[in-house]
């Protein structure tokens, strides 16, 4: 296989533009620093692509490897023909190949195999053989007691189990039936208990045509098989199926035609289908499991991308009942400034005590927004803090932040070390306020898969999900760039190159040699060779520093690049210390030209021009901001066709929840998304998207809320 060629004809790119990037990937590296900073090899290639490549790039090499090792092996028994070594290059999956391997995989014992011990495969070829003979008579022969062959029909059985086991290893055969029962079978799902109740209830009696299942369904009837309340199989009419197979084995007619119509039926109800079921649901799982990764990548995206609140002092709020909220105040560099425990919530309902002690901590410490998690007794506590501010001398906000992972966070051994004094739900609490604060850099102290942004994750294999999604933070992450004199060790790790031991070792040195002052002291790090500074620098920034290109987005083997560039289109060094640099495109005529003559690539210098132009620009300033609430919805209070503002909290195969300023999220179904026809919500929303909604219907007694997008 031509390894090169597929990925240019798949990914639809240029040929250089491959062999570059593999060229690359194998010199070590990172997908964020050749995105960013080797565009004139990649062509332009975005990370998402990139990261594409390498997975597919990643599963040929596997893929290739696997055909080295399936050839070998069939070699080594002595039966390797050239048909079947052309027939296994030529595959183009995993599957195809095993296909082709299984008549050569050492099996464990079968039918087949004990009837081979027996001597009876030269009987099973004269009935394949279909020639006009008395094929009882012929069996006779292998009759022998000593082997276990007791008279004619033990004989012709175990015949009979070769057989089948052959027409079983057919690869033709395995491929033409795999494929005809995608196409034409159903999926049926039932439940085993028909009076329990359970979330997977439209299942209960369920059935579909496997062509036309989608992934959520897949991942849906997958769980509630594997929690034991649905059972699933797959069914098909066999005719078509058995028609083409005695096509293909029964060549002629003859004596033995019965025999091998009885071989050709069990074959298929015993070996075939249910090795073909069990790879077709393999096929469904892992689609609907790319499906649904590609939208929590997304999700994910979105979420880390968050629009950052800066320069507040914020009031995190975990709220609770029995053991009362929990309340940590953050300065706007997100260290804790203070903390306690309120009960303004059932069963204590200490409200004006409460009341009280937050007014004093909010004008003691200049609190200018209060955030509160979304759950459990967040509708309480959420009532209680608009009370709260409409009694305050001074305006302030709050916000609903989605505290998904804080638990998870605070119990961590990561949030231990960083207070260690303090209980989960202190702990808690500050994540909820830095959350406001700078999403991206509290988000990334939590495992991915716990941040509530998908579907079915964890049912999915979590290895790839892992990686997956720690590809999505890592690129969320550089695409922001790291301020390394505040960085956490959690939040260095994500940058290019940079591995935990390293990321521990830069805030060791920053606790003992002070801030860094320019980006060549990063050099200095125990553990930062020459090819970590290389991929990581051009994503650590240090304001304030020695040379104001180490707060930008311009690496240090540019740096010279970024100094003609200035000289070329006339700045004084009086500009570079002020670093007003606004305007630069309008003095340059032809920024082609001005490449050549810096000995530079045009991606280059456009990336140097746009970071002069904005020094330090945070890209997620672009993204939605929150909603900020003063006051407080009930559910009760919602009537059919109110229309209200909403953040898209999350968003699946079917629909985006919709956080509408009531406790519970409102559901806006596919269908209603737009005017037009969508097949997929990302289509119309990203997660944190500021939407305009109506609502539909209200269910208060299921907590539902149908909400519309239509004009």
């Amino acid at each position: 296989m031509d390894i090169v060629s597929v990925l240019q004809e798949e990914l639809n790119i240029k040929r250089h533009q491959v062999e570059n990037t593999i060229k690359l990937i194998e010199e070590g590296n990172t997908i964020p620093f050749i995105a960013r900073y080797r565009k004139e090899l990649t062509g332009g290639l975005n990370d998402e692509i990139l990261r594409t490549f390498g997975e597919r790039f990643s599963y040929l090499q596997n893929l290739e490897a696997r055909k080295d090792q399936v050839i070998k092996s069939i070699d080594e028994q002595g039966k390797l023909t050239p048909e079947i070594q052309m027939a296994i290059e030529k595959a183009v999956t995993v599957t195809q190949v095993e296909d082709l391997y299984l008549p050569y995989r050492p099996k464990k014992r079968t039918r087949a195999t004990i009837a081979k011990e027996k001597g009876l495969e030269p009987l099973a070829v004269l009935i394949m053989g279909q020639l006009e003979k008395d094929i009882e008579r012929a069996a006779e022969a292998f009759v022998d007691s000593e082997k276990g062959v007791e008279d004619i029909k033990a004989a012709l059985d175990g015949a009979k189990d070769i057989l089948a086991e052959e027409i079983s290893d057919n690869a033709d055969y395995r491929g033409y039936i795999r494929n005809t029962t995608f196409k034409k079978g159903v999926i049926i799902s039932k439940a085993k208990n028909e009076k329990e109740k359970t979330v997977y209830e439209m299942y209960y009696d369920y059935s579909e045509t496997i062509s036309t299942l989608p992934g959520h369904r897949v991942l849906a009837m997958n769980r509630g098989e594997s929690e034991k309340v649905l059972t699933i199989k797959i069914e098909i009419n066999s005719d078509d199926i058995t028609r083409y197979l005695e096509k293909n084995v029964i060549v002629k007619e003859s004596t033995t035609r019965a025999i091998l119509e009885e071989v050709i039926a069990d074959s298929y109800k015993r070996l075939i289908a249910p090795a073909v079921e069990r790879d077709i649901r393999n096929e469904l799982t892992e689609k609907a499991e790319d499906g649904a990764l590609e939208v929590f990548k997304k999700n994910l995206y979105q979420l880390l991308m968050q629009a950052p609140i800066k320069g507040h002092n914020v009031m995190g709020v975990d709220p609770a009942y029995r053991t009362g909220c929990k309340i940590a105040v953050v300065d706007a560099t997100g260290k804790k400034l203070s903390k306690t425990v309120v009960y303004p919530t059932p069963p204590q309902n200490k409200v004006d005590e409460a009341k009280k002690e937050l007014k004093k901590m909010i004008e003691d410490y200049q609190v200018d927004l209060l955030s509160i998690g979304n759950g459990t007794a967040s509708r309480e506590t959420e009532k209680f803090v608009s009370d709260l501010l409409k009694e305050l001398s001074r305006p302030l906000h709050y916000v609903i932040v989605n505290e998904a992972g804080a638990s998870v966070y605070s119990a961590s051994k990561l949030a231990t070390e960083e207070f260690p004094n303090d209980d989960v739900g202190v702990r808690s609490a500050v994540s909820i306020a830095r959350r406001l604060q700078d999403p991206l850099a509290e988000l990334v102290k939590i495992d991915p898969k716990a941040i509530g942004v998908g579907q079915y994750q964890h049912d999915m294999n979590q290895k790839r999900l892992e990686a997956s999604l720690g590809g999505v933070v890592e690129g969320a992450v550089n695409e922001v760039g790291v301020d390394i004199n505040t960085a956490s060790a959690s939040l260095l790790q994500y940058v290019a190159g940079i591995k935990k031991t390293v990321s521990q070792n830069i805030i060791l040195y920053r606790e003992e040699n002070g801030k860094f002052t320019s980006r060549s002291q990063i050099k200095k790090v125990k553990g930062l060779g020459p090819k970590v500074f290389e991929q990581c620098a051009g994503f650590l920034r240090i304001t304030d520093g020695k040379n104001f290109l180490d707060a930008t987005g311009v690496h240090p083997e540019s740096y010279d690049i970024a100094a003609k560039l200035l000289e070329e289109v006339g700045y004084s060094k009086e500009d570079l210390k002020s670093r007003n640099f606004k305007n630069i495109n309008s003095k340059i005529a032809d920024v082609e030209a001005l490449a050549n003559k810096l000995g530079a690539g045009v991606p280059t210098v456009v990336d140097i021009i746009k970071e002069l132009e904005k020094p330090g620009r945070d890209p997620r300033e672009d993204m939605p901001k929150p909603i900020l609430h003063s006051d407080v919805l009930d559910i009760k209070d919602l009537k059919d066709g109110m229309k209200l503002k909403g953040t898209v909290r999350n968003i699946v195969d079917f629909g985006a929840f919709v956080d509408i300023g009531v406790h519970q999220d409102g559901l806006v179904h596919v269908s209603q998304m737009s005017d037009r026809f969508i097949k997929h919500p990302l289509e119309v929303v990203k997660v944190g998207d500021i939407v305009d909604v109506i609502i539909l219907s209200v269910d208060t007694e299921k907590n539902k809320i149908a909400l519309s997008m239509k004009a």
